[in-house]
């Protein structure tokens, strides 16, 4: 005699992975891949949460491709729609010195020509951190809270991405 079988629940778990050249051309990519990407998620264009994505993927692959270029080598985005929240990741190849975590952010002076980027992601992910990879390089992760993320793992005929 088997045990009754626990119901199944539906996978809540999205993921989009995708290399792109470390290149302006290439950081723009990543941004216009996102939003698409949450829009076949069932996250429409224009919503706050894509907005937000949006910037954080902006931000992040310039970093990427300003400070964290390696030549030859590509940056990678991850997205993924994890239980309560939109995860963004990008990740770099090279080592050398980390940027600040969330903690240390320091805002610019007013006149400053650069530093903005991570001040932006810590005013609009909900969380974010930085880690270390195995191999030369390192992650940024961020995530947005999505509200009403279980409507968009429920809907109809929604595949696995």
């Amino acid at each position: 005699m088997s045990a009754p079988s626990a119901p199944q629940h539906p996978v809540t778990v999205r993921m989009f992975t995708q290399r792109l050249s470390a290149t302006p051309r290439g950081a723009r990519l990543a941004r216009h891949l996102a939003v698409g990407q949450l829009h076949a998620w069932g996250i429409p264009y224009g919503s706050d949460v894509s907005e937000a994505v949006a910037v954080i993927v902006a931000e992040l692959a310039a970093n990427a491709v300003t400070h964290g270029r390696v030549p030859g080598r590509d940056f990678e985005l991850r997205l993924g729609l994890v239980t309560g929240s939109v995860r963004v990741e990008v990740t770099d190849s090279r080592s050398g010195s980390r940027p600040p975590g969330p903690r240390d952010v320091r805002s610019p002076l007013p006149l400053a020509e650069s530093g903005r980027g991570l001040v932006i992601v810590d005013a609009v992910a909900d969380r974010w951190e930085v880690l270390d990879r195995e191999s030369p390089g390192k992650t940024v992760r961020a995530e947005v809270d999505v509200p009403g993320w279980w409507s968009l793992v429920r809907q109809p005929g929604m595949g696995r991405a």
